[in-house]
């Protein structure tokens, strides 16, 4: 082994810790503990395989090949004296496939040291607590009968200290009172779920009883099951085979751009048992042949994904509350409001906006008038008018802080003259979840009005835009694209947009 400069003049001690941090972190070390974990999140949905596996973006994604669903909790939202509810991050969809399904089982991990993640210690169960006041409170006011029994208790870990847990409770008023005010759907709350959410914990630390597992369907609540992958207390272990050695990693899944050098969870299930097999030696350049073969084929034939297709319908029964979800790819929509399927295809009144991830657009799928593409690597290769397509080449606000501010202009311009016309629009960034949602809020906001009829900015420059009034027309949004994920940085920027006195739209 060659040692550099900075090494050399390191003391033993300090030198033996680092080369043992780079052997840790290794890319065979990370996937082979991934691949480790996942048994036990096997084992344990195994005992409940009725209830959806739902995984908790985006380390949770590493840890089954195929998941149900996806949701997204922040640990920070969770962290100590950081106390949080979000409304940018409501996870209804999660609450009523809970409630269609009788509970969910969540898959996260914490590479800390920790046994649980601070998702699943504090951010969930204050979601839970706060969807379940508010359902409470709606069938109060509806003057609906409520079950005397229904919980709304603040169910946390028994390690969580009783001061933390009083001083989180006095926050819950507050994150209520915006939980009610935000425009959540919460009848659709009420009309799915008949029993309080409850979180329950499960680590590789907890002993189970295989013959004394109860039925959920037992249960006075709805389990939100959560699983942390991690294994015991975050202690690193050494594993030796036959052929080789490798150290097992706590939350491997955790960070995957500082080790997985461009492998996806897809990508490595797909490939898991012959990643695994082949050891330390060769999985570097199995994992580059892997993806860079995916690259290609993707170029090549980027209609294999699933694509986006709107259909309207006026025949859904009452029932659905104007949602539904087909076996197929198709979005069904009724009487040209509300839901749709997460791909982020809505109406405002008579005007269809959709927001998609870029690989899901081809020539066979798109059924749309005019193309924003926000991506600043992809460019869309369809047969459309050059006047009818935009692409703004915006990155993500950790690269520059300003790139999203600058391009909203042209896009709400563009924006306005397509929809003047009646327009079907669809706006696209790499992943569908980030700046395409950010774009598509300022457009929202600066040519929509409260109601969501199209008015070219009327409403808009009456006013002043506040935080709050932008925050609700986010949850609007993520009705739609349930799997949104704004970054903090680029809603700043949409906000930043929006507040600023030289926004000049054309005339």
């Amino acid at each position: 082994m060659e040692f550099s400069d900075d090494m050399l003049n390191l003391s033993i001690n300090k030198a033996a810790r680092k080369i043992k941090k780079r052997e840790a972190s290794s890319l065979y070390n990370a996937l082979r503990s991934i691949y480790e974990d996942s048994a036990f999140v096997a084992e344990i949905s195994g005992l409940w395989p009725d209830l959806p596996l739902v995984a908790n973006l985006r380390c949770g994604l590493w840890y089954a090949p195929r998941f149900g669903a996806t949701c997204y909790f922040k640990s920070t939202d969770g962290h100590q004296n950081n106390w949080s509810f979000s409304t940018a991050r409501l996870n209804l969809h999660l609450a009523i496939l809970s409630g269609q399904r009788g509970g969910c089982i969540i898959v996260d991990s914490t590479r800390k040291g920790k046994r649980f993640p601070d998702s699943m210690s504090k951010t969930i169960p204050i979601w839970c607590c706060v969807l379940n006041r508010g359902i409470y409170n709606h069938l109060q006011e509806e003057g609906q009968s409520t079950n005397s029994d229904w919980d709304t208790s603040l169910h946390l870990p028994l390690w969580i200290p009783p001061t933390e847990k009083a001083a989180i409770e006095s926050l819950l008023p507050q994150w209520i009172d915006q939980f009610q005010s935000c425009g959540a759907d919460i009848p659709s709350l009420v009309h799915f779920l008949k029993k309080p959410l409850r979180p329950l914990w499960i680590s590789q630390n907890t002993l189970i009883w295989l013959n004394e597992v109860p039925p959920y369907q037992s249960w006075d609540f709805t389990p939100v099951i959560l699983i942390s992958a991690s294994g015991q207390d975050g202690l690193v272990k050494q594993l030796v085979q036959a052929e080789f050695s490798w150290r097992y990693i706590p939350g491997a899944g955790d960070d995957e751009e500082s080790w997985a050098r461009g492998l996806t969870p897809d990508l490595f299930w797909k490939n898991a048992f012959t990643i695994v097999d082949a050891g330390p030696e060769t999985c570097n350049r199995m994992v580059s042949e892997i993806v860079e073969k995916d690259r290609v084929y993707r170029a090549q034939r980027g209609e294999y994904l699933p694509q986006v297709k709107v259909c309207a319908t006026k025949s859904m029964p009452s029932e659905e509350l104007g949602i539904r979800v087909n076996d197929s790819s198709e979005v069904y929509l009724k009487n040209e409001t509300n839901l749709a399927d997460g791909k982020g295809v809505f109406w405002i009144g008579s005007t269809c906006v959709a927001v998609a991830s870029i690989l899901d657009v081809s020539d066979e799928s798109v059924d749309f008038d005019c193309i924003l593409n926000c991506d600043a690597g992809a460019k869309i290769s369809i047969d459309i008018s050059s006047d009818a397509y935009l692409n703004l080449p915006i990155v993500s606000s950790k690269i520059d802080r300003f790139s999203l501010y600058r391009s909203l202009p042209s896009a709400v311009n563009f924006a306005k003259s397509h929809l003047l016309g009646g327009k079907r629009m669809l706006i696209c960034c790499q992943s569908g979840e980030d700046i395409s949602i950010c774009v598509c809020l300022a457009i929202l906001t600066c040519l929509f009005d409260e109601s969501g009829n199209f008015d070219s900015g009327a409403s808009f420059k009456q006013k002043s835009i506040t935080k709050w009034e932008m925050r609700k027309r986010l949850v609007f949004i993520c009705n739609f694209a349930i799997n949104a994920r704004p970054s903090r940085g680029n809603l700043k920027q949409v906000f930043g947009f929006l507040a600023s006195e030289e926004i000049a739209l054309t005339d």
